[in-house]
């Protein structure tokens, strides 16, 4: 179903690929303004598809298909959940652009053109509805951030590019065949159909493997997080921006798109296996972010811990948490980038990451210190920001499944709102005793422009959920349906159901 009569998603993806073609040909300057006009425009048709998306209605909207040889289709279609992650990635990328705007001086129009390549990729991701078509946008996303990394980066840039090539191409190999498997299988590459098919239980086990071999590298999930710290320690800002703020999400869409509908036997019975890595990620990351001394790779390390609660959400079989997942994965997507950006924000003026170089800038950049300590408290879950809601809800979730990965859970936020506020005390708290930090001037007019859409979207998701909620409501019953007859349930006494009321109703019988 097409609510609007033009294939907007076909546009979203087309904008910014003919804009980084004219990118090429452009000198820096024009190549700076025409990312910037691009990746407008496609924010702008991402709130046309928010504002047009029926909320109960279909659960595949904006359906386009083109059958172009043999199985293969260029088919696209968007539910609720794919939609909230397209409007995630649209509205972070004119930021990444405005962040790059002076920053980067050197071969310009290439970088523009690889960010709105990865801006195509992105969207291409969650908008396929061919299985062999979402394979290629997966895969090619690799190519522009590799690219960034490699080109634009930091003193280690190459190992650092390469070390994050081979680890996501390698789990990916193992999910091609997985895919080849199931489209001889069940005789079609369309996800939607794919998504109902049941699958022989010992197969699913091998298939589930092979694609959590490629999510949980994306994620990425310990131990195969290795190279995030590196990749993002290296990568220009915009790019740690990207990186966080959306490419981490390919891996939790990978799981709640295609694991848990496809694979529910085998989601059910490795509940041990995701739990078990889950909680030593929240525990052993966050006592590495801890004795950090680069301020991004503390936020590095505090992205692989909460992708953990990501994992434990949706492995929680229930609807608190996988909604408490989507939520975590949109809230970490605008805090864990906007935090970059805060980085880059001193990195411009004093040239180094390095937590001790600091000290007091509150003193003299006020507006800085109020911006950055929202964000850490976002980060930390304070209840009012977007980090509370989803972290909440993956914990109630948890708990229905089992109440030691619950305990595991609860660590980590003691553990993050430790390394969080140790950091913020030691960059925007203390003495001024640095003449060079004195000398700091505070955020510029370009500078508010990025922090402050990303500081009221984050107490907007904090004080009214709802509006982010509403539109995944229904596709995460869907995958409820699915996994539900699969689970065994868990060892808390929260009783499981899709209704709260349900729950309520059977705790109270229990309790007499």
């Amino acid at each position: 179903m097409n609510q609007l009569g033009f294939p907007i998603l076909s546009l979203l993806i087309a904008l910014p690929m003919l804009a980084a073609i004219m990118c090429l040909f452009a000198d820096a300057k024009a190549a700076r303004w025409i990312a910037l006009a691009a990746t407008l425009a496609d924010f702008a048709l991402g709130i046309l598809l928010w504002s047009t998306y029926q909320v109960g209605g279909p659960q595949w909207q904006f359906v386009e298909s083109v059958p172009l040889f043999g199985r293969f289709s260029w088919a696209l279609g968007i539910d609720g959940i794919a939609l909230m992650l397209i409007v995630l990635s649209v509205f972070l990328m004119p930021i990444c652009i405005l962040a790059s705007w002076d920053a980067i001086q050197k071969r310009v129009p290439e970088y523009m053109a690889a960010f709105l390549l990865m801006e195509t990729l992105m969207i291409g991701v969650f908008a396929a509805q061919d299985l062999f078509l979402f394979y290629i946008m997966f895969e090619a996303g690799l190519i522009p951030m590799y690219l960034i990394i490699g080109i634009w980066g930091g003193a280690d840039r190459i190992y650092a590019s390469y070390k994050f090539f081979l680890y996501t191409l390698l789990g990916s190999v193992l999910m091609l065949i997985a895919m080849l498997w199931m489209a001889n299988f069940a005789g079609t590459t369309s996800i939607p159909v794919l998504m109902q098919t049941n699958f022989p239980p010992q197969a699913q086990t091998w298939l589930f493997l092979a694609f959590f071999a490629s999510f949980a590298v994306k994620m990425p999930m310990w131990p195969v997080h290795t190279w995030l710290p590196d990749a993002h320690v290296q990568a220009p800002t915009a790019g740690s921006v990207i990186l966080a703020g959306v490419l981490l999400k390919m891996g939790g869409y990978g799981f709640i798109r295609f694991s848990l509908p496809m694979f529910p036997e085998a989601s059910a019975q490795l509940f041990w296996l995701v739990a078990g890595l889950s909680s030593v990620a929240i525990v052993y990351t966050s006592l590495v972010a801890l004795v950090q001394e680069d301020m991004k790779k503390l936020i590095a390390y505090s992205s692989v811990a909460h992708m953990a609660f990501v994992t434990f959400g949706l492995f929680a079989f229930n609807r608190q948490g996988l909604e408490g997942a989507m939520l975590v994965m949109l809230s970490h997507g605008l805090v864990s980038g906007a935090l970059f950006l805060c980085v880059g924000v001193v990195y411009d003026r004093l040239h180094t990451r390095e937590i001790g170089r600091y000290g007091g800038v509150a003193n003299n950049m006020p507006r800085y210190a109020v911006l950055f300590l929202l964000f850490t408290m976002a980060s930390v879950g304070l209840p009012g920001t977007s980090g509370f809601v989803g972290e909440f809800l993956s914990m109630m979730g948890i708990y229905g499944a089992s109440t030691w990965a619950a305990f595991m859970a609860t660590t980590g936020i003691i553990l993050g709102a430790a390394y969080m506020l140790y950091l913020y005390r030691r960059v925007a708290q203390g003495l001024l005793d640095k003449a060079d930090v004195a000398a700091m001037p505070d955020l510029s007019a370009r500078e508010l422009v990025l922090l402050v859409p990303l500081a009221a979207v984050v107490m907007w998701m904090g004080v009214y959920p709802e509006s982010f909620m509403a539109p995944m409501r229904k596709d995460v019953g869907v995958v409820l349906a699915r996994v539900d007859r699969s689970w065994p349930g868990g060892d808390s006494k929260l009783v499981r159901s899709a209704n709260p009321a349900t729950a309520v109703a059977a705790a109270h019988e229990g309790a007499h």
